[in-house]
């Protein structure tokens, strides 16, 4: 349905209650999701498009804002779109997967109601159904401190948003129709940047200046190395946190990760190589854009560099070296070293381990044994009705079981206001890369071999970074802490996309029994109900 700005307010209103107040500023945007000719690996495909953008558009935002997004779905197939990061404080409902957002039907509309409470940086959304988003529909998200908060580094003369990502020259619906019948996806077929093939994308910079680059792995599966001829990457911001401010000749950037880095037109000024290649694959994917001086005296020349291909140790140390600035500010005031999470005791550790398997015939994957299947209801709309039969609360062990893979709707049990250790234990031969919705983590240690008590020892308890995506290296592991202040549903995922869409996630749980607007909001007024939720009521205005 359409809502007019009056009706909107009163609604933002009806559902923040006390929580959103006048001096938040509110923005409108109206999006039309339609189908588009599309040949950024020079084959014709049936690209998805917002407002007619592939990639879609930008949104700026500044901390606290509330965004209100009118989305018209002008597909044939039911869509929705997520926002990667963005932490939907106490409001699942809005976080836009299956497990909490009933889709938008084919010709309809729905319109997102978002703040982006207490956070900064950098982020984008994606399409979150079948495999859209082999289609696009992807987008940069920003969001800046408010003016009296210090950032700790001047303002940029540009700030650019970079969506890289491997691409596929089949269409989605041929892909999905591979996944659905079993087979295994083959390797994509190249990489883009900013939705354009090889030297397609170009960013325009002045000699002397200093740019901020927002760089997304927008991708299905691969992790992609950045770098720009003759030129620095510094490191500032993470999936937002303020970095140590590291400088580096290249950037891994795993499937579902986000940086931001400056880089200083300090050259001759001419045109020079952006380059993104594959990590960690047998056959390397290249392609390059151009960073282009407004005075430049020629093209490109010289071969682009080379960068880092299956070398883990190189990947693995460049991910120790990402460091909190402790001293910077954050989305407030206080210095983001003033949260001290080594301080803090653990209440559970959950042990996480993907894996690949056969069920009936068919290619699945699993986390902890269990290969997610979507029921008929978003989870969330089942647990705010009390709808009995869409789930039970702990389907899925919090340790690898060790046994063979089987479907079911898993769902973790967890604790309001617990602080929870996470290990992702990988025993595969391929990296993996994990993100987790309405939250924000504490990348704290990683390594090779088998997690056990003792890798706590190597923790970082100080400064480790804070994100919402991590990568776990092959035959590897990874531990994060998570202090439970979000209550909801959320989904937990793999971001090798196929493996994604064919059961390698979950969701879960932040319980508490309070029902108080301060700890999670009700069902928005506008909800889409579906599947057992259909014929419900929200709210009243």
């Amino acid at each position: 349905m359409t809502l007019n700005i009056a009706a909107l307010a009163v609604l933002c209103i009806s559902v923040f209650g006390i929580a959103v107040v006048a001096e938040d500023p509110y923005r409108f945007f109206t999006w039309n999701v339609t189908y588009g000719d599309i040949y950024p690996l020079g084959v014709r495909q049936q690209g998805i498009l917002i407002n007619g953008q592939f990639p879609g558009p930008d949104i700026h935002s500044v901390t606290n804002d509330n965004l209100i997004i009118n989305v018209f779905n002008s597909l044939d197939q039911p869509f929705l779109l997520s926002w990667n990061g963005v932490q939907q404080r106490r409001n699942s409902f809005e976080d836009g997967v299956l497990g909490t957002t009933c889709p938008i039907p084919a010709g309809g509309n729905f319109t997102y109601i978002l703040q982006v409470k207490d956070q900064i940086g950098s982020f984008y959304y994606f399409p979150s159904l079948a495999f859209h988003k082999a289609a696009g529909g992807f987008g940069g998200i920003r969001i800046l401190s408010r003016p009296r908060i210090p950032v700790p580094f001047d303002d940029p003369a540009g700030d650019y948003t970079v969506l890289i990502g491997d691409w596929y020259k089949l269409n989605h619906t041929d892909l999905k129709s591979q996944l659905d019948s079993g087979r295994k996806l083959p390797l994509p077929d190249g990489i883009l940047i900013n939705g354009r093939g090889s030297n397609g994308a170009y960013l325009n910079v002045e000699q002397g200046k200093t740019y901020r680059l927002r760089i997304s792995n927008v991708g299905l599966e691969n992790s992609l190395n950045l770098r720009i001829q003759n030129h620095k990457l510094k490191l500032v911001e993470v999936e937002g946190t303020h970095t140590l401010q590291t400088t580096y000749s290249s950037l891994d950037v795993h499937v579902g990760q986000s940086y931001s880095v400056l880089v200083t037109a300090d050259q001759p000024a001419q045109d020079y190589y952006i380059v993104v290649s594959s990590r960690f694959t047998s056959t390397v994917l290249t392609t390059t854009g151009i960073l282009r001086y407004s005075n430049s005296a020629g093209p490109v020349s010289g071969p682009p560099p080379g960068g880092p291909t299956i070398q883990i140790d190189w990947s693995l140390n460049q991910a120790r070296s990402i460091r909190t600035n402790l001293t910077a500010s954050g989305p407030r005031p206080n210095p983001q070293g003033s949260y001290h999470y080594g301080l803090i005791n653990t209440t559970r550790t959950i042990i996480l381990s993907g894996s690949p398997g056969i069920v009936n015939g068919k290619q699945r994957y699993a986390i902890n044994s269990v290969s997610y299947v979507a029921p008929d209801t978003p989870l969330k709309l089942a647990d705010y009705f009390k709808i009995p039969g869409v789930f039970r609360v702990g389907s899925i062990s919090d340790r690898p079981t060790g046994g063979g893979i089987y479907l079911d709707t898993s769902v973790l049990q967890t604790d309001y206001r617990t602080f929870v250790e996470f290990v992702f234990q990988n025993d595969e031969d391929i990296i993996q890369s994990y993100h987790l919705d309405g939250y924000s983590f504490f990348v704290v240690g990683m390594d090779g071999g088998q997690w056990t008590p003792a890798s706590r020892n190597t923790y970082n308890l100080r400064d480790a970074v804070s994100r919402s995506t991590t990568q776990v290296y092959p035959k590897s592991w990874t531990a994060i802490y998570i202090a439970l202040d979000n209550v909801g549903m959320w989904n937990l995922r793999s971001e090798f996309w196929a493996r994604q869409y064919l059961g390698q996630q979950f969701y879960m749980r932040v319980y508490t029994t309070s029902t108080s607007i301060r700890d999670e909001y009700p069902v928005p007024k506008n909800a889409l109900l579906c599947g057992r939720a259909s014929g419900r009521h929200t709210r009243p205005l």
